[in-house]
């Protein structure tokens, strides 16, 4: 009679020296989880022939440690831990309940060797947790979720919840461990969660990211077409989550709480992107069209792109954003956390720019960026391209710059209106008639960079790609042909970047750069025609022109290619005078053909 006493002894401990699970029923327990390692257990990993389930991890008598009742010999060890610049909090060695779970989730330590009985207990394998499964943590912790910090040290912090959530278990002092996420006695949720993270439910229990409830991460409905790579090899389709839309595996699309394949930020990275790390990697296996509605990555194997595979460093939010000068990234121009559609009004951002941070037109940094633009100068303004420009690209000019902040600048003489209106109040070649209506052109319209650096693809000209600079079959990145040579033959599809706003009839007919009265020459249709077969770009600077003296005037847009178009006379430069009302005088060689300050009309 004494045994049965003895046994009922020893489960009512096993009930008290470990905290409740959260929730019990019929259904749940320890009976039925991976931790009942017992021959009885549902798992690979158990017992030849042991029945008795508490004793894996505890012991009623000479336990170590004697709180909870441990039955594990806890040695010496040195883990390698989480780092991150976006974490207030440096994580120390495991201790407490996590250096207790790491007793077996390092993989060091045979899952048999218990201090009672001191000979162990024979298991289905020998040694510790295999490497090969998901429940091996090893001693490199620096890719997992880090444990044995305070939640307080990592405050104040906007991306966090101001105290530590009751609905979660925190230690002395607010500390995080193992338990504060899984539940070692319950496995209702899977994988031992303390709570269902369906939803991201468990992950925005401590976390409140700025966006993250309108974003597409959050409300998506897209499913997994079935096609390899699989998106959420950890929670979708076959796995113990089995969920299907983005919305349901939320945080868990882009993230993993152990083994991530980038540790800094725990991206989950996984397949042949991701060896070695990258992070565009991380949002291939849905934005290849497994799950987002267009193919992005197939776009930066265009011959113009931007090169995400050129990078030498990683996007890092603490970046300086004047100070890229080394990497570009898909997270430089796209917050995760709060994308989401919409087109907004130029020049704003539009939904998928959210919360991303920028440069504006004085070179402030802006978080969040307001307008397109300013997302843009990040790179294409003070920092230095870290890549050279595409074949042909710049042109050489006149006044030459780089800087697109400085080109933009509403103190120029002339600007494409990206920062704000334009400077001429008419514009005769506005609008196109290759324009759809709803873009609505007139000399009072302000454009975004992306009306012109687009994919060729571009849905907004009704194509199947994706809005948005990622790559195009024209350079520089432009959604339609914009032809920069020397003798090319005037016609829709050469210049079709520029026609696709400006009325190419009008442009013909010498509107607005009419032919001199004393001989009848000149004028666009000219100057585009056969006789000359100039580019547009011969002539004007598709962006802006800063003022520069002894340069002549730059109205207009007016900046000569200096390969094409040279100085004549005493000029230094190239000469263009204006002279008001649509007229003006040129100073220069061009084709054979000296400009002696010939005027038009």
């Amino acid at each position: 009679m004494k045994k049965p006493i003895a046994m009922g002894l020893w489960a009512l401990l096993c009930l008290l020296v470990l905290p409740a699970p959260r929730t019990m029923n019929a259904q749940t327990g320890i009976v039925g989880t991976r931790h009942n390692l017992s021959v009885t257990g549902p798992g690979e990993l158990k017992a030849l022939s042991e029945t008795r389930i508490c004793i894996f991890c505890h012991t009623p008598h000479n336990a170590q440690p004697a709180t909870p009742l441990w039955n594990k010999q806890i040695d010496a060890r040195i883990y390698s831990t989480y780092t991150s610049s976006t974490m207030g909090a440096t994580p120390g060695q495991p201790t407490g309940p996590s250096r207790l779970c790491l007793s077996c989730h390092d993989g060091t330590v045979a899952l048999g060797a218990v201090l009672h009985p001191s000979s162990g207990i024979a298991m289905s394998a020998s040694g510790g947790i295999p490497a090969n499964r998901s429940s091996y943590l090893g001693t490199s912790l620096f890719d997992d979720h880090p444990v044995s910090f305070s939640y307080y040290d990592s405050l104040p912090d906007p991306e966090l919840l101001e105290a530590p959530p009751a609905a979660l278990l925190f230690y002395e002092n607010g500390m995080v461990h193992c338990s504060t996420c899984h539940d070692p006695h319950n496995d209702q949720n899977s994988k031992l969660l303390s709570m269902s993270n369906e939803y991201s439910a468990l992950c925005v229990t401590c976390h409140k990211t700025a966006g993250w409830q309108e974003s597409s991460h959050r409300t998506s409905l897209q499913t997994w077409t079935g096609q390899a790579p699989n998106p959420w090899p950890r929670t979708g389709a076959g796995t113990e989550f089995n969920w299907t839309t983005v919305a349901q595996n939320g945080c868990g699309s882009c993230h993993a709480p152990h083994s991530a394949g980038g540790p800094k930020r725990l991206l989950s990275c996984y397949g042949p992107e991701c060896t070695p790390f990258t992070e565009e990697g991380n949002c291939a296996p849905c934005h290849n069209g497994n799950a987002a509605s267009r193919n992005v990555i197939s776009q930066f194997n265009k011959p113009s792109r931007h090169s995400l595979d050129s990078a030498t460093d990683v996007h890092d939010p603490r970046e300086d954003p004047r100070m890229i000068v080394n990497h570009v990234e898909c997270v430089d121009c796209h917050n995760p956390h709060a994308s989401r559609p919409g087109a907004g009004q130029p020049p704003g951002v539009s939904g998928r720019q959210e919360r991303v941070s920028g440069v504006d037109a004085g070179g402030t940094v802006r978080f969040p960026a307001a307008n397109e633009y300013e997302v843009c100068f990040k790179c294409h303004a003070d920092s230095v391209p870290f890549k050279s420009f595409s074949a042909g690209f710049p042109v050489q000019r006149v006044v030459n710059t780089t800087n697109t902040r400085i080109e933009f600048s509403t103190a120029n003489p002339s600007y494409h209106p990206v920062i704000s209106y334009g400077r001429n109040s008419d514009v005769p070649s506005l609008p196109s008639s290759l324009a759809p209506p709803e873009w609505n052109l007139s000399a009072s319209s302000i454009i975004r960079c992306t009306d012109c650096h687009d994919s060729d693809e571009t849905a907004a000209l009704g194509g199947a790609g994706p809005r948005g600079p990622h790559g195009s079959l024209y350079s520089p990145l432009l959604r339609e042909a914009y032809e920069t040579a020397d003798n090319t033959l005037e016609s829709i599809g050469s210049f079709a970047l520029c026609y696709r706003c400006h009325e190419r009839s009008s442009i013909l007919a010498d509107i607005s750069f009419q032919k001199t009265t004393s001989a009848g020459k000149g004028g666009h249709s000219l100057h585009l025609g056969p006789a000359v077969n100039a580019p547009c770009s011969a002539c004007h600077d598709p962006h802006g022109v800063p003022d520069k003296a002894l340069t002549g005037d730059h109205t207009h847009l007016m900046n000569f290619d200096t390969t094409i178009v040279t100085a004549q006379g005493t000029n230094p430069y190239p000469f263009f005078t204006d002279l008001g009302s649509r007229s003006g005088s040129c100073t220069l060689s061009c084709h054979g053909q000296l400009h002696d300050g010939r005027s038009y009309p």
